[in-house]
Protein backbone atom coordinates (compact mmCIF):
# COMPACT_ATOMS: atom_id res chain seq x y z
CA UNK A 1 0.00 0.00 0.00
CA UNK A 2 1.43 3.39 -0.97
CA UNK A 3 1.59 6.28 1.48
CA UNK A 4 -1.21 8.01 -0.43
CA UNK A 5 -3.38 4.85 -0.32
CA UNK A 6 -2.73 4.49 3.41
CA UNK A 7 -3.70 8.12 4.03
CA UNK A 8 -6.95 7.61 2.10
CA UNK A 9 -7.71 4.45 4.05
CA UNK A 10 -7.22 6.28 7.35
CA UNK A 11 -9.43 9.15 6.18
CA UNK A 12 -12.21 6.66 5.43
CA UNK A 13 -11.80 4.87 8.74
CA UNK A 14 -10.54 1.68 7.17
CA UNK A 15 -7.36 1.26 9.21
CA UNK A 16 -6.35 2.29 12.71
CA UNK A 17 -4.52 5.60 12.81
CA UNK A 18 -2.09 4.70 15.57
CA UNK A 19 -1.24 1.96 18.00
CA UNK A 20 -0.88 2.52 21.70
CA UNK A 21 -2.95 4.56 24.08
CA UNK A 22 -2.54 8.28 24.71
CA UNK A 23 -3.82 10.12 27.76
CA UNK A 24 -4.88 13.75 27.99
CA UNK A 25 -5.09 15.28 31.45
CA UNK A 26 -6.88 18.62 31.72
CA UNK A 27 -6.15 20.32 35.04
CA UNK A 28 -8.82 22.54 36.62
CA UNK A 29 -12.47 22.36 35.59
CA UNK A 30 -13.11 25.13 33.06
CA UNK A 31 -14.89 25.62 29.74
CA UNK A 32 -11.58 25.04 27.94
CA UNK A 33 -11.03 21.80 29.87
CA UNK A 34 -14.53 20.63 28.94
CA UNK A 35 -13.82 21.10 25.23
CA UNK A 36 -10.30 19.68 25.46
CA UNK A 37 -11.59 16.47 26.99
CA UNK A 38 -14.54 16.17 24.58
CA UNK A 39 -12.42 16.72 21.47
CA UNK A 40 -9.53 14.71 22.92
CA UNK A 41 -11.76 11.64 23.20
CA UNK A 42 -12.63 12.05 19.52
CA UNK A 43 -8.89 12.04 18.77
CA UNK A 44 -8.35 8.78 20.65
CA UNK A 45 -7.10 10.11 23.98
CA UNK A 46 -8.16 8.70 27.29
CA UNK A 47 -9.43 11.96 28.77
CA UNK A 48 -9.04 12.76 32.47
CA UNK A 49 -10.08 15.86 34.41
CA UNK A 50 -8.10 16.73 37.55
CA UNK A 51 -9.34 19.45 39.89
CA UNK A 52 -8.05 19.61 43.48
CA UNK A 53 -11.26 21.42 44.49
CA UNK A 54 -13.24 18.29 43.63
CA UNK A 55 -15.31 19.42 40.64
CA UNK A 56 -17.96 16.94 39.53
CA UNK A 57 -16.40 13.96 37.76
CA UNK A 58 -12.83 15.12 38.44
CA UNK A 59 -9.98 13.39 40.20
CA UNK A 60 -8.63 15.49 43.06
CA UNK A 61 -5.00 14.45 42.48
CA UNK A 62 -2.92 13.55 39.46
CA UNK A 63 -2.84 9.87 38.52
CA UNK A 64 0.38 8.22 37.36
CA UNK A 65 1.54 10.11 34.27
CA UNK A 66 3.45 8.01 31.79
CA UNK A 67 5.34 8.99 28.64
CA UNK A 68 2.10 8.75 26.64
CA UNK A 69 0.45 11.53 28.68
CA UNK A 70 -0.11 15.16 27.73
CA UNK A 71 -1.06 17.54 30.56
CA UNK A 72 -2.81 20.86 29.93
CA UNK A 73 -3.37 23.29 32.81
CA UNK A 74 -6.39 25.40 31.90
CA UNK A 75 -6.23 28.12 34.57
CA UNK A 76 -3.15 30.03 35.73
CA UNK A 77 -4.93 31.89 38.56
CA UNK A 78 -5.66 28.96 40.88
CA UNK A 79 -3.81 28.79 44.20
CA UNK A 80 -3.13 25.08 43.60
CA UNK A 81 -1.19 25.89 40.43
CA UNK A 82 2.31 25.43 41.88
CA UNK A 83 1.68 22.15 43.70
CA UNK A 84 -0.19 20.61 40.74
CA UNK A 85 2.58 21.50 38.29
CA UNK A 86 5.30 20.39 40.72
CA UNK A 87 3.56 17.03 41.02
CA UNK A 88 3.13 16.73 37.24
CA UNK A 89 6.82 17.46 36.71
CA UNK A 90 7.72 14.52 38.97
CA UNK A 91 6.20 12.17 36.39
CA UNK A 92 7.32 11.10 32.93
CA UNK A 93 4.54 12.98 31.13
CA UNK A 94 5.38 13.53 27.46
CA UNK A 95 4.20 17.13 27.46
CA UNK A 96 3.09 19.63 30.13
CA UNK A 97 1.66 23.03 29.26
CA UNK A 98 -0.27 25.90 30.80
CA UNK A 99 -2.56 28.48 29.27
CA UNK A 100 -1.46 32.07 29.48
CA UNK A 101 -0.27 35.18 27.74
CA UNK A 102 3.22 34.73 26.26
CA UNK A 103 4.06 38.43 26.65
CA UNK A 104 5.08 38.07 30.29
CA UNK A 105 6.37 35.39 32.63
CA UNK A 106 3.55 33.23 33.90
CA UNK A 107 2.73 32.96 37.60
CA UNK A 108 3.61 29.27 37.47
CA UNK A 109 7.33 30.10 37.24
CA UNK A 110 7.50 31.86 40.61
CA UNK A 111 5.08 29.37 42.17
CA UNK A 112 7.39 26.51 41.18
CA UNK A 113 10.51 28.37 42.33
CA UNK A 114 8.84 28.98 45.70
CA UNK A 115 8.33 25.21 45.97
CA UNK A 116 12.01 24.53 45.25
CA UNK A 117 11.55 23.17 41.73
CA UNK A 118 14.78 23.51 39.74
CA UNK A 119 14.93 25.65 36.61
CA UNK A 120 15.43 22.72 34.22
CA UNK A 121 12.15 21.19 35.37
CA UNK A 122 10.36 24.55 35.18
CA UNK A 123 11.51 24.83 31.55
CA UNK A 124 9.57 21.63 30.76
CA UNK A 125 6.33 23.59 31.16
CA UNK A 126 5.18 24.88 27.77
CA UNK A 127 3.60 28.30 27.59
CA UNK A 128 1.79 29.40 25.53
CA UNK A 129 -0.01 26.27 24.43
CA UNK A 130 -1.50 25.43 21.06
CA UNK A 131 -1.03 26.74 17.59
CA UNK A 132 -1.25 30.48 17.02
CA UNK A 133 -4.53 30.64 15.12
CA UNK A 134 -5.99 33.62 16.95
CA UNK A 135 -8.29 31.48 19.07
CA UNK A 136 -10.46 33.37 21.57
CA UNK A 137 -13.30 31.08 22.64
CA UNK A 138 -13.00 27.88 24.72
CA UNK A 139 -13.72 25.59 21.72
CA UNK A 140 -11.17 27.44 19.58
CA UNK A 141 -8.55 27.31 22.34
CA UNK A 142 -9.16 23.58 22.74
CA UNK A 143 -8.80 22.96 18.99
CA UNK A 144 -5.60 25.03 18.80
CA UNK A 145 -4.19 23.20 21.82
CA UNK A 146 -4.98 19.74 20.49
CA UNK A 147 -3.63 20.64 17.05
CA UNK A 148 -0.41 21.78 18.75
CA UNK A 149 -0.17 18.51 20.69
CA UNK A 150 -0.63 16.52 17.49
CA UNK A 151 2.02 18.60 15.70
CA UNK A 152 4.44 18.24 18.62
CA UNK A 153 3.90 14.49 18.92
CA UNK A 154 4.58 14.14 15.19
CA UNK A 155 7.61 16.50 15.29
CA UNK A 156 5.90 18.96 12.94
CA UNK A 157 5.87 22.75 13.24
CA UNK A 158 2.11 23.11 12.77
CA UNK A 159 0.59 25.71 10.49
CA UNK A 160 0.52 25.46 6.73
CA UNK A 161 4.25 25.26 6.02
CA UNK A 162 5.18 21.81 4.71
Amino acid sequence: MTTEDAACAVAHGEVPTESGQRTLVAVFASPVAEHLLRYGRDLGYTAILVDPAGADGALTALPELGPDTDVVVTDHHREELGPVLRDALRHEARWIGIMGNPRHEGPHVQALRDLGVDEDRIKRVHRPIGLNIGSRTPPEIAIATLAGLIADRNAKPGGFDF
